[in-house]
């Protein structure tokens, strides 16, 4: 979003942006000008349209919003291959603002999810336009070797032999900074980026990469997208993508400007492994599903009407119930969209510390709420704490009014402000489900949900290995895959098959059966045995909220079975807690 605005204010389009990247005084700057009418385009993510404070400054736009502009429009689908339900909200919101027209943008539409994002903003058919993916100036390379071959040393005979503006792309952060160090070893001009560098650092980086002729950029998904850089000269996967649509998108960034560019695809056993670990690990079990519903449809929450807030810790919740907060948000879209049960409200803070800055500005306001905040400050050793709930239920004022004068000093300098505990707020559309049934429907059908995602991924994956080592041109099975092929002729004569004639083989390396001393090892060293999915998970290799808290990961059972398919570990820790149980009540 901030190269798209730095960009558009370099031709002198009034835009900003609204994201956790800007200043409160840019933030307060922005909120002023759209008040004013003072802007012409506004870049936010789907979550702020749950602001009810962000909802409320647009209501101020002079003559409302007259278009809104869905980009990445494929995550609206639950069919889309990176499925988000805040982009669900986003209809509902178009509807609720009136707003006068929508246009939603996507690279990568199957039929299928094109046909979602109608349905979702009520466009006619006729309002579907398509432009064919084929790109005859990128040559579409593969190459499949086994989990042991020695792919940087690859890497690096790809990389001198296309120099150039490139983008490697890998699945995980830690592999990321690895890499990209074995090529500064080689003398190559490479740099790491993920979601997980500071913010300063990210930007400095892709700045850099903006100005560059020969830089490499070793990264997760997290680069790339909303970057306009005509001239990369070449896309790598060294790790395989999640789908056809990443794959697609990806090696969409090279050669904007028409000139030839290489995207080079290495294929290894190994990769499955990593994409295994991401999809079986999402999938919450049972046990967890049930967790969940219980904390929320708490005896105390079913005594709340219909209007009324509740407020939680998803971090907190997700450590309880074995949950990633990411798939816990994905849960909670579903309970919101699908089950009507509350509406997001936004967030707040449990936890305000603060330092002064400047006495004089805090001894001399004479507000209620600064007086208030005086009186009810905590000192420690550094920082003086304050506790909101308590003190607006003491004092009669709103906490909204007390959040409001602790900004104001934070603005002006009175104090620096330390903001904890985040915790979201949800309005309960209708009374909570309270009987066992009503909560095990609910927990069956989040299951379902979860179980068709699971295989929704799975199929995904093997759809890309399928189109890579396919008997036919690749250009032309990227065609098929998005429903244009009538656009693309039966051979590219760009990509390795047309090329080669040769089909990408992957080597034969298939799961090992379970181990029945490993599975016992497991057991003995592990006493859970109210959730067969966590042991799978655990065998595999795949890390959980639970097992932190449980500190397993230093047991030699952790990874021990990674060489396994996951379904049959699934099916053994299944049968071995089935018969614990029976055990239990014999």
């Amino acid at each position: 979003m901030k190269d798209q605005v730095d960009a558009l204010l370099r031709r002198g389009v009034k835009a900003a942006v609204l994201n956790s990247s800007v200043s409160r005084d840019q933030f307060l700057a922005t909120q002023d000008d759209l008040k004013k009418g003072r802007l012409d385009l506004i870049y936010c993510a789907p979550e702020r349209l749950n602001s009810e404070g962000f909802i409320a400054s647009l209501k101020d736009i002079p003559g409302g919003i007259r278009l809104l502009a869905v980009d990445e429009a494929h995550c609206i689908s639950e069919w889309g291959h990176s499925f988000r339900p805040d982009y669900l909200k986003i209809a509902r919101f178009a509807k609720e603002a009136q707003v006068e027209r929508v246009v939603c943008l996507t690279a990568t539409a199957t039929p299928k999810v094109a046909e979602d994002i109608r349905d979702a903003f009520a466009i006619p058919k006729e309002g579907l336009f398509r432009t064919t993916m084929y790109r005859p100036n990128l040559r579409l390379l593969a190459e499949a070797n086994g989990k042991d071959a020695d792919y940087v040393s690859k890497l690096a005979v790809h990389l001198a032999k296309y120099p150039g503006l490139t983008i490697v792309y890998v699945t995980v952060q830690k592999g990321a900074e690895v890499l990209a160090g074995e090529l500064q070893k080689r003398g190559f001009k490479a740099k790491h980026y993920h979601a997980g560098m500071p913010a300063p650092l990210r930007s400095k980086t892709q700045d850099e990469f903006l100005i560059s002729k020969d830089m490499i950029v070793v990264a997760t998904i997290a680069f790339g997208m909303g970057i306009d850089k005509p001239d990369i000269r070449s896309i790598v996967h060294f790790d395989i993508p999640d789908s056809v649509e990443s794959y697609s998108q990806q090696i969409g960034r090279a050669g904007r400007d028409g000139k030839p560019s290489v995207c080079m695809f290495y294929l290894s056993t190994k990769d499955f492994y990593l994409r295994n670990i991401f999809t079986y690990g999402d999938r919450p079990s049972l046990r967890s599903l049930k967790l969940l519903m219980q904390d929320i449809c708490s005896p105390a929450r079913r005594q709340l009407k219909a209007g009324d807030t509740f407020q939680l810790s998803l971090y907190t919740q997700g450590q309880e119930t074995d949950i990633k907060a990411i798939i816990l948000g994905i849960l909670y879209a579903q309970m919101e969209l699908h089950f009507e049960l509350f509406r997001s409200a936004g967030a707040l803070y449990a936890k305000y510390s603060y330092i002064v800055k400047n006495p004089n500005i805090v001894r001399n306001d004479g507000s209620a709420a600064a007086s208030a905040i005086v009186r009810a400050s905590v000192k420690s050793s550094k920082w003086t704490h304050v506790a909101l709930d308590d003190l607006a239920d003491s004092s009669g004022i709103t906490r909204a009014d007390l959040v409001r004068k602790m900004d104001e000093w934070n603005e002006r300098g009175a104090i620096e402000l330390k903001k904890e505990g985040v915790q979201n707020v949800y309005r309960l559309e209708r009374p909570l489900p309270s009987t066992p049934e009503e909560i095990d429907n609910i927990v069956k059908q989040l299951d379902e949900t979860m179980e068709k995602t699971e295989q929704q991924n799975l199929a995904r994956t093997k759809a890309l290995l399928d189109l890579i080592t396919d008997k036919r041109c690749l250009s032309r099975s990227i065609a098929d895959y998005f429903g244009e092929s009538t656009d693309v002729s039966e051979e590219c004569g760009h990509c390795t098959w047309c090329e080669t004639h040769r089909r990408v083989v992957l080597p034969d390396e298939p799961p090992q059966s379970p181990d029945p001393k490993k599975v016992q090892q497991v057991l003995k060293d592990i006493s859970v045995r109210d959730d067969p999915r966590f042991l799978a998970k655990l065998a595999f290799g795949i890390k959980s909220p639970r097992m932190t808290a449980l500190k397993v990961f230093s047991s030699s059972a952790f990874e021990s079975m990674n060489v396994c398919d996951f379904p049959e570990l699934l099916k053994v820790f299944t049968k071995a807690c089935e018969e614990h149980s029976r055990k239990g009540k014999a």
